[in-house]
């Protein structure tokens, strides 16, 4: 569901930048977009390792928290998104 809503709101960005020709509205749907190649580059490889893992070994821990940093940037692509969509909207 994740994606589809990325590509919703990609979509939507950037039919409002083609409407109002405003720059942030292409802005935030391009880091919507973004989430997808970061998840698929960034994250997919350490999902695979993790869901390789048999036991909980020290290793794995050092995956989680690995995994837990690249989420938080993920998220973060989203945040900057959402107030790039904010700032646009309030332009004059």
């Amino acid at each position: 569901m994740q994606s589809s809503l990325a590509v919703v709101g990609f979509v939507l960005g950037g039919w409002a930048w083609w409407q109002s020709s405003e720059p942030l509205w292409i802005v935030g749907a391009m880091l919507m977009l973004a989430n997808w190649p970061f998840t698929l580059l960034g994250i997919m490889p350490t999902n695979r390792k993790l869901m390789a893992t048999q036991t909980a070994t020290p290793d794995s821990r050092t995956l989680i928290v690995k995994w837990g940093g690249l989420h938080a940037i993920r998220t973060l692509l989203g945040f900057s998104a959402t107030a790039a969509f904010l700032l646009a909207g309030h332009q004059p």
